[in-house]
């Protein structure tokens, strides 16, 4: 019982970190990556598509991403979705290659950009110590019900404990490399 709770704690946990670093995935650096075109949809034959099953995103260098439609007459509405996304992004068209050039980030929108990332990484700590909370809150109500002894729900608390911090660990060198990420030029 006891192991089970811990081994749903932890899961969760692990959870909260993965969400953590697939948020940041779509917080823009300087730097290009395909996953930052991962949100966009595409109006493809009347239904809304993600933009990776319509056309082939690559890496052309480290500020361009590549954008190739598998159609040629999906070019102009690929590059419009790209256009009109939240990202503020500026694609340009060569035959049927999409190049979108990423633009470097301003010092103002870099320290923006580091306090949304740090509210991010606050949310997640919140969010293991709850359920470090709520495990906790599981193991007093076993030990109440007299299903485990004092001794096992204490360790138990001790072991929710050390992955609480474990995982809190984790969030902070996530944030950290985010941050330096977001402070190269």
């Amino acid at each position: 019982m006891i192991a089970e709770l811990k081994k749903s704690a932890e899961h969760k946990m692990q959870k909260t970190v993965d969400a953590l670093k697939h948020d940041y995935q779509k917080v823009r650096t300087g730097r290009a990556h395909t996953g930052l075109l991962d949100h966009i949809q595409v109006d493809y034959y009347g239904s809304m598509m993600p933009i990776n099953q319509v056309a082939n995103v690559t890496l052309a260098d480290a500020r361009t991403i590549a954008v190739q439609p598998w159609e040629k007459k999906m070019v102009q509405v690929v590059e419009k979705a790209i256009r009109d996304s939240d990202l503020g992004l500026n694609p340009a068209t060569s035959g049927d290659l999409i190049r979108v050039p990423m633009p470097a980030l301003t010092e103002d929108r870099r320290k923006e950009l580091i306090k949304v990332v740090r509210h991010e990484a606050e949310n997640a700590r919140i969010a293991v110590r709850n359920i470090r909370r709520d495990t906790n809150e599981h193991l007093k109500k076993l030990l109440k019900d007299h299903e485990v002894s004092e001794d096992d729900e204490r360790h138990a608390q001790v072991d929710v404990q050390k992955l609480t911090d474990r995982y809190i660990t984790e969030i902070d060198k996530v944030l950290q490399g985010k941050e330096a990420d977001l402070l190269a030029v």
